[in-house]
């Protein structure tokens, strides 16, 4: 879930992001930020996947620029497990005002329809913080096959389970866009399970299946280069990513969107406060030229930061999933 393994951002350009960004903030506006007696020693903030991934590549590209507005350190704490659920168990359970996380969606939505044992529940254990990053994933085509746009979608709908698409696993955001984009255009194709995206991008180019749902990151090298058709984006987006791609709803699928994100959390104890200021922190960061390049190179659109956009994103995303996983023969125990 947590994206394509690629080459983390390093600790020396994450100071450099750090310090850009104490000189491209306005002093009065991070000098009230840091006015209060809180944190009062540096800050965890858990990731649950491996260094180099999606994930852990956002994480360090805000905890430097979070470090200069808070005034203490904020440590990346790479907790991978479970497709990311032990770390949210982690920040979910943690008694501890210093410890957040930076989570999955599925970790603040529907995390109990994918995982009967999934440990916590989002709406009761965690506090949602603020958005840090959102994207389009992109329905990408088997080159071989002579179709594209609208006539491709059709292709897929005719085709019916005798088109295969790609994914990396039950319950992955790739797995849960593509089961909604079923949904909507009324299509029967298979699943594929894979280890991860960059082999399904492998099965896709060598036509072990015909359709998969990809991050922008991954795709864009093959596609600026001709060799991975993208049918179109599943947002708007995309064309901030992609100059030029469609959104699948021009393309006839209607009412169907849907975007990858990751959001910071704290466990639910956190004071009021204490949210505020992190997500205020957050807001500031999020505004600099220097963190939206950095998330845009790395295949992400910056988040808003803002705690009430992030609740409503939250809800739309839970009430258009849930149904689909109350009655998925796929789900998992």
């Amino acid at each position: 879930m947590g994206g394509p393994c690629r080459a983390g951002l390093t600790r020396r350009h994450s100071v450099r992001l750090g310090v850009g960004l104490a000189a491209a903030i306005a002093a009065p506006a991070w000098a009230g930020a840091r006015a209060s007696a809180w944190p009062q020693r540096p800050l965890r903030l858990v990731v649950g996947f491996p260094g180099g991934s999606s994930a852990d590549e956002i994480a360090r590209t805000l905890a430097e620029p979070l470090s200069v507005v808070l005034g203490q350190p904020v440590l990346v704490d790479n907790r991978q497990g479970h497709s990311g659920l032990l770390a949210a168990q982690l920040v979910a359970h943690s008694d501890d005002d210093h410890t957040l996380g930076l989570l999955l969606n599925l970790h603040l939505t529907v995390a109990p329809w994918l995982h009967a044992d999934a440990g916590y529940d989002p709406a009761r254990d965690v506090q949602p913080v603020a958005l840090a990053a959102s994207t389009p994933l992109l329905l990408c085509l088997n080159p071989d096959l002579h179709v594209r746009g609208s006539p491709a979608l059709q292709a897929a709908r005719q085709a019916g389970a005798a088109w295969r698409y790609g994914s990396p696993g039950v319950g992955s955001p790739f797995h849960l866009a593509m089961e909604l984009l079923k949904a909507s255009a009324g299509w029967q194709t298979e699943g594929v399970a894979y280890p991860g995206n960059a082999q399904v991008v492998n099965a896709l180019l060598a036509g072990e299946v015909h359709l998969a749902m990809l991050p922008p990151a991954l795709v864009r090298p093959l596609w600026r280069l001709g060799k991975l058709p993208v049918l179109g984006g599943t947002g708007p987006g995309v064309a901030a990513l992609l100059p030029g791609v469609p959104v699948l709803e021009s393309l006839g699928v209607r009412g169907f969107q849907y975007d990858h994100w990751y959001a910071l959390a704290a466990p639910r104890g956190w004071p009021a406060a204490h949210v505020e200021r992190v997500g205020r922190a957050v807001r500031l960061a999020l505004r600099t030229p220097a963190v939206q390049a950095a998330l845009q190179r790395q295949g992400w659109l910056p988040g808003s930061g803002d705690t009430a956009a992030l609740l409503r994103r939250i809800d739309l995303f839970t009430q258009r999933l849930r149904p689909l996983l109350e009655t998925a023969p796929w789900r998992g125990p």
